[in-house]
């Protein structure tokens, strides 16, 4: 097994040296539709992925704007009282509370895991988990363009062994006439 294979990946976008070559005119039909139905698998996977990660980005966006307006802001203010929040208690329902204290705020790092930090400090710990999300996307956005022209590749090809066969068979414009096994 070499580490570097000098061949041609012509029509294929994914340039993974560990991926193999393949010859997708020499597949036949019934291997051309399996690989098409997982690569439309796959791709439905990853585009549910980028949905969630989206969503994270989006709820750590909120995160952000929360410690903004719920506590950075009423706290320059001395003589406006502490402003009434709601508390999440699950995705769907919210109870309304105020804030003991405004020196810090728990931070959910995952998993259930909270850590106690100052108002700028959980921005900075935010702001860089939007960062991380950002990069996870357009790496994912990578993946997910190679395996669309990866797909396009192989409907192409298949739609084009399923022509010839037709017309190979006799069958014409009007679809099979003769045999019909498959």
């Amino acid at each position: 097994m070499t580490s570097k294979d000098p061949q041609p990946q012509s029509s294929q976008p994914n340039k993974n040296p560990f991926s193999p070559t393949v010859n997708l005119s020499t597949l036949p039909i019934p291997q051309l539709t399996s690989i098409k139905t997982q690569l439309t698998q796959e791709l439905q996977h990853l585009t549910t992925s980028f949905t969630q990660l989206r969503a994270a980005q989006a709820k750590f966006k909120d995160c952000i704007k929360s410690i903004r307006d719920g506590i950075e802001k009423p706290s320059t203010d001395p003589q406006n009282p502490p402003a009434t929040l709601l508390v999440p208690l699950t995705p769907s329902l919210y109870v309304p509370g105020t804030l003991a204290s405004t020196e810090t705020v728990l931070v959910d790092i995952g998993t259930g895991f909270y850590i106690e930090k100052t108002p700028p400090s959980a921005r900075n710990f935010y702001t860089s988990k939007i960062s991380q999300l950002a990069q996870n996307l357009q790496d994912l956005e990578i993946v997910v363009q190679g395996k669309q022209g990866n797909l396009t590749v192989v409907e192409d090809v298949l739609r084009q062994k399923m022509i010839s066969e037709s017309t190979g068979s006799g069958g014409g414009e009007g679809g099979k006439r003769e045999g019909g096994d498959g």
